[in-house]
């Protein structure tokens, strides 16, 4: 299922849990770059082999009610989009043979990646929007809608909700510095925001659908996570696909007591300077790729 795979098997894990009583289910999410590692020399094949990493981690999810005093967060929301039916989506990464003689197997990334994710997103949001804003921020955007669908005012710009007054935490699928400021960009979030999906990709490269899970130990590890807060998960994946999940925390997270948190033994070294991609090297990098 790609890099979206780990919040597509936690709502998974979700609906059998609500079927299956005093049960547990466990997720386990992993990248193994060896099956898909491209040995030709076609560009835009080549550019999975330098960003994806090796990783795994795995959650332990339970409906039983005796379990709530010692677990660390409570699933609210799960929202999966699939574009699939649209052949620029479907085809955007996909697996296919190269055109040079000996015909290598590797995955492709088309040009427009970044815009189908885009619109993947919006679609995502306008569904999970609604569940998680406040009644302020859906009057405002419904309000614009309104006056760009029904009376045609296209000078009016869509309004973007501000969705850091829903969440205190983001965790945004590191699948590459390009899609991190694409959407730090479009949620209009700060740089702390961006910090433990930045921090992750610095350190760990792309891990496809564990990436998330080092983000939020990331966030576990710097002691940001406090009862209550809300953080949302983003993930984007071959197919193409956008799935969120939302996570209430049950208690304070202490660093101290978090023995496997990949980060423990070196957090004080984060955050680190990261490069940005500017919009010259961007243009570059898509002509490149054709």
């Amino acid at each position: 299922m790609g890099c979206s795979a780990g919040l597509f098997s936690i709502d998974l894990a979700k609906q059998l849990l609500q079927v299956q009583p005093n049960s547990y289910a466990l997720v386990v999410s992993t990248e193994n770059i060896t099956l898909n590692w491209y040995l030709g020399n076609d560009r835009s094949m080549l550019l999975s082999n330098c960003i994806f990493r090796l990783g795994g981690a795995a959650v332990l999810l339970s409906n039983r009610s005796s379990d709530r005093r010692r677990s660390k967060y409570q699933l609210i929301h799960s929202v999966r989009t699939h574009k699939g039916a649209d052949d620029n989506a479907f085809n955007c990464v996909y697996q296919r043979e190269d055109n040079n003689d000996n015909k290598q197997i590797g995955v492709s990334l088309s040009k427009n990646l970044m815009a189908i994710a885009g619109e993947a997103l919006k679609t995502n949001i306008t569904t999970l929007g609604p569940l998680v804003l406040p009644m302020s921020e859906q009057l405002l955007f419904f309000a614009t809608l309104v006056a760009r669908k029904v009376f045609n005012v296209k000078k009016i710009k869509p309004y973007i909700p501000d969705f850091k007054l829903a969440f205190e935490h983001f965790c945004i699928h590191a699948g590459g510095r390009a899609v991190l400021d694409e959407i730090e960009k479009n949620l209009d979030l700060s740089e702390w925001h961006m910090e433990p999906s930045r921090m992750t990709l610095n350190r760990f490269g792309n891990t496809s659908s564990s990436s998330l899970w080092y983000e939020l130990a990331y966030s576990e590890a710097k002691g940001r996570i406090k009862r209550g807060d809300r953080t949302w998960q983003i993930a984007f994946g071959s197919g193409f696909k956008c799935n969120s999940a939302v996570w209430r925390a049950l208690r304070t997270i202490n660093p101290a007591k978090e023995k496997t948190n990949p980060w423990i033994d070196e957090i004080h070294e984060f955050p680190v300077p990261v490069p940005r991609i500017s919009p010259v090297s961007a243009v570059t990098s898509s002509s490149e790729s054709r």
